[in-house]
């Protein structure tokens, strides 16, 4: 698959992701917002119910103090005074506007009889007695109570909450929960929670027959957004939890999809290496055998003696080839044991160290070693170490554009010794740095073939420390060379 189809699909899923999640969101706020506006609306209409009950209780007992008067002229001729008396000191009603006026008891309106207006003219005095009473007076705590919880009960709103009375002529709450407050700066207000009840929505006026209301009842809820949430967090819940498994499912795919993509690259990098490594030994061969067939050569052994040492060069070449692959094969399946023994670090790097010294004299370079290990003595397999400092050498060679400078550090660490392979080469670069322990990924530097190799050396080099119970670490900046640092335990059993 192609890298502009494989940004094709990655593009088309977060879109269609994308626009997922964003149905999901605007599903879940619209519920919200549908649940808050009739939370709202219960609300209200409660407390609506409850000013109504109020303002009919309270016109109850005017209608009772009315009837009383019937029974007994003499308190009713005292009523009448003193309502006389509260309009006399001042104390003007709220229901009776400047242009009205109190009914005549003289005047026949409308065919009324004598003792109708009469009546009729009581309750206008009595309800001025009433109006002019303060707003605490009016309000009945044990109904305003019972009357909210009942209205609440009956719209389904099961929360608690706090409700007090504000009165417009003390500009401060005289009510609050179950209790008369009488200063605002009673501590009762702090503690029936009239802080909160200032900045409270939820505001309703009561007796609103009066020309202009004394006041309104606040109620405050301290759990309202968790009551809104209620009928929705469960699916909100679900909505997370699946969004959440569906957008891993959309990362692991897209890591799936590139990790198949380098994969195959390495793949393919791997068949080109294999195939130009094998390429040339194999037309070498082809090259020496033709010559021993040649019947100009037949008569010189010493020539055909030449071509068969090159004919088994080239073969022993790609048999080291075919083995490494072999090998790497048996490692990724840990079908592979060490043959662990006591071994010198130092002797073994020398011997390493000898083998490849040709190599690098060949390019007019320098390798050299700083054996500072003051206890060298490790438990090991000698063979897959002598190869892992081989490969060391051999990438510190081959990414050193011209005149190799390799150096090997030795020192004691804790519990064990530590080897350090230094090159001052191309350097790796960050990303690359990632990589370089995975099998078969080789860094690009221009022609895939500048640097030969199957990618197999790096991943060799991890699987062997892995197995010695090992660190294996590099450092490395781009232009000024790299640092493999190779950290052995005194003791794989350990």
């Amino acid at each position: 698959m192609s890298a502009q189809r494989i940004r094709l699909i990655i593009v088309l899923m977060s879109l269609a992701l994308l626009g997922m999640i964003c149905l999901q969101i605007y599903w879940i706020s619209g519920s919200i917002r549908l649940n808050e506006e009739q939370f709202d609306k219960n609300v209200y209409a409660a407390m609506n119910r409850v000013g109504d009950k109020l303002q009919y209780y309270e016109e109850a007992a005017v209608l009772e103090a009315l009837n009383s008067s019937h029974d007994d002229s003499n308190d009713a001729n005292r009523n009448i005074r003193r309502a006389a008396r509260y309009l006399e000191n001042g104390f003007a009603t709220r229901r009776i506007a400047a242009s009205d006026s109190l009914p005549d008891p003289s005047a026949n309106q409308n065919g009324e009889g004598f003792q109708d207006v009469v009546t009729r003219w009581e309750y206008h005095k009595v309800s001025q007695l009433v109006d002019s009473k303060p707003l605490a007076e009016r309000i009945h705590l044990d109904l305003l109570g019972e009357s909210l919880g009942e209205e609440f009960n009956s719209r389904g709103i099961n929360t608690p909450y706090q409700y007090g009375v504000f009165s417009k002529s003390k500009s401060s709450f005289v009510v609050v929960n179950d209790h008369y407050v009488v200063v605002d700066n009673s501590p009762q207000i702090t503690q029936g929670g009239a802080s909160t009840l200032y900045n409270s929505p939820y505001r309703v006026a009561l007796f609103q027959q009066d020309i202009e209301s004394p006041g309104y009842l606040a109620i405050y809820f301290p759990n309202r957004t968790s009551l809104v949430l209620g009928s929705v967090w469960k699916i909100l819940l679900l909505s997370i939890v699946f969004t959440g498994i569906i957008l891993f499912c959309f990362w692991y795919t897209i890591h799936v999809i590139l990790r198949q993509k380098q994969l195959s690259e390495m793949k393919n990098d791997f068949i080109n290496n294999m195939t130009h490594e094998f390429k040339t030994p194999i037309a070498t061969i082809s090259l020496a055998a033709d010559s021993i067939g040649s019947p100009m050569i037949m008569n010189f052994p010493d020539k055909i003696k030449r071509f068969v040492d090159i004919i088994r060069q080239e073969n022993r070449r790609m048999n080291s080839q075919v083995e490494r692959v072999l090998q790497m094969a048996l490692i990724d399946k840990n079908d592979f044991q060490l043959r662990t023994g006591e071994l010198n670090l130092h002797e073994v790097i020398q011997q390493a160290v000898d083998n490849f010294s040709l190599q690098v004299e060949k390019r007019e370079g320098i390798l050299k070693t700083d054996f500072r290990a003051t206890q060298p003595i490790i438990e090991g397999d000698a063979t897959h170490i002598v190869s892992i400092i081989h490969n060391l050498l051999d990438n510190a060679n081959k990414y050193s554009p011209e005149k190799p400078e390799i150096t090997i550090h030795t020192r004691n660490v804790p519990m064990g010794v530590e080897i350090t392979v230094e090159d001052r080469g191309i350097g790796i670069n960050k990303d690359t740095r990632k990589h370089i322990f995975d099998k078969f990924y080789r860094a690009h530097t221009g022609n895939i073939h500048d640097v030969k190799g199957f990618g197999l050396g790096l991943s060799y080099v991890k699987a062997i420390m892995t197995a010695h119970k090992g660190l294996i670490d590099v450092k490395s900046e781009p232009g000024k060379g790299s640092s493999f640092s190779l950290t052995f335990p005194f003791r794989v059993s350990e």
